[in-house]
């Protein structure tokens, strides 16, 4: 409607004057209903071109949106594993810090599982006494068998001396049978040397293995105990918490609540335009925004990226040929909006419907490009001018909306 007056401003009332003070024809008499469109034709047609081509221009060079959302990622509020809630630490809507409490399931068998841990590494630190104990006998009895084996070996050797210079005293016998004594304690000594050799195996390594594998376990039974708290991951407010003791948790069927994080959709916004603007939207672009929840008022913005995809062309493998035919309407071009100035969309609610324009700028291409003919610089001027038009179409939807929300949508 704005337009269509600003384009009858210079083609239908020019046309009207001249009908009028030139030609001397009134409303009325000469220009009655019938004959209007006869009389004013050359300006209603010009009006009508001129506004279907300066609402083209508009739109196209300023693109505009009712598709602004900002949104806003929640966290589930989830445990690791099924359990019975045993201790509930907030309350519905509370605001928690990252790391803080929130339930705890019941971990008797954590608990169990974490002093059975325990228990085997007091069982093993006992096991390495005991084994001290057993190679300090191990010690004792390898001395005893070398001792033994001495005194077998030194009589042997007497015997044989004896006998190699023809003692009568001593037979042939009593040398074979020291000679098989002395290596049956010899096989003692390497017997018990072999004995204090696994002892000291099992100190050494066998029983601080043992120890180590009860520490990982009761480290293990620790961290699954750990896990029966569960804790906020980042700072927020609880939404739908209603979880009371002895309530049963599931990450699979039923999550304990949400937690919506406080930065949560407060430091940009999402805005999808018609695909027929790809070419317009780009990054560094200026923009305002308007929203029902925070009324009549206007927020600067700025495009700070723009989504390289259209989301309505994303293809899923199935078992079936995808029909172009099948696709969603056509789907529109993502861009990023985030405040110009810090603080922009503080007071405005996450999730909120919004409306947006998009300003279209040459001011770098004629402050740079000296190549530009007269025509093509005035209609770059031209472009940046009617800017201001969209501007003021937005803030009477800015002053609208609340009425229209209010009254006359009867709600």
């Amino acid at each position: 409607m704005l337009e269509l007056i600003l384009c009858s401003l210079l083609t239908i009332l020019p046309d009207y004057l001249v009908r009028r003070y030139l030609q001397g024809k009134r409303f009325g008499r000469e220009i009655t209903l019938y004959s209007v469109w006869f009389e004013l034709r050359y300006g209603i047609s010009a009006c009508l071109i001129l506004t279907v081509s300066l609402i083209t221009t508009i739109f196209y060079f300023h693109p505009a949106t009712d598709n602004v959302v900002s949104f806003f990622r929640t966290v589930p509020v989830l445990p690791e594993g099924i359990g019975r809630v045993e201790e509930v630490y907030v309350g519905l809507r509370e605001n928690v810090k990252a790391g803080q409490p929130l339930f705890k399931l019941d971990s008797s068998e954590q608990e169990a599982a974490a002093e059975t841990a325990r228990r085997r590494i007091v069982e093993t630190d006992a096991a390495l006494e005991v084994a001290k104990s057993q190679l300090a006998a191990a010690d004792a009895q390898v001395q005893e068998a070398q001792s033994a084996y001495q005194q077998a070996a030194d009589e042997l050797a007497t015997k044989s001396e004896l006998i190699s210079r023809n003692a009568s005293t001593v037979s042939q016998r009593e040398v074979d049978k020291l000679q098989v004594l002395a290596d049956g304690r010899q096989a003692g000594v390497a017997s018990a040397i072999a004995s204090r050799q696994a002892i000291e195996a099992q100190i050494s390594a066998l029983l601080p293995a043992q120890k180590s594998s009860a520490e990982a376990a009761l480290a293990q039974a620790q961290v699954e105990l750990d896990k029966a708290v569960v804790r906020a991951g980042v700072d927020g407010t609880l939404e739908q918490f209603t979880l009371r003791k002895g309530d049963i948790v599931n990450p699979l069927m039923r999550p304990a609540g949400i937690l919506v994080p406080t930065e949560a959709g407060r430091k940009a916004m999402q805005a999808g335009f018609s695909q027929i603007e790809a070419q317009v939207i780009k990054k560094g672009m200026l923009a305002e925004v308007t929203c029902a929840s925070k009324p009549w008022t206007i927020i600067p913005m700025v495009i700070t990226d723009v989504q390289a995809v259209v989301a309505t062309g994303q293809l899923r493998p199935s078992d079936q040929l995808i029909d172009a035919q099948q696709v969603a309407p056509p789907g529109t071009l993502t861009a990023y909006l985030e405040p110009l100035y810090e603080g922009g969309i503080d007071g405005l609610p996450p999730g909120s419907n919004c409306v947006a324009n998009a300003y279209t700028s040459n001011e770098e291409i004629l402050a740079t490009d000296k190549n530009l003919s007269s025509g093509q610089r005035f209609f770059y001027h031209a472009v940046d001018a009617l800017g201001l038009v969209h501007a003021m179409i937005l803030r009477l939807q800015a002053v609208v909306l609340p009425v229209q929300t209010l009254v006359l949508s009867g709600h």
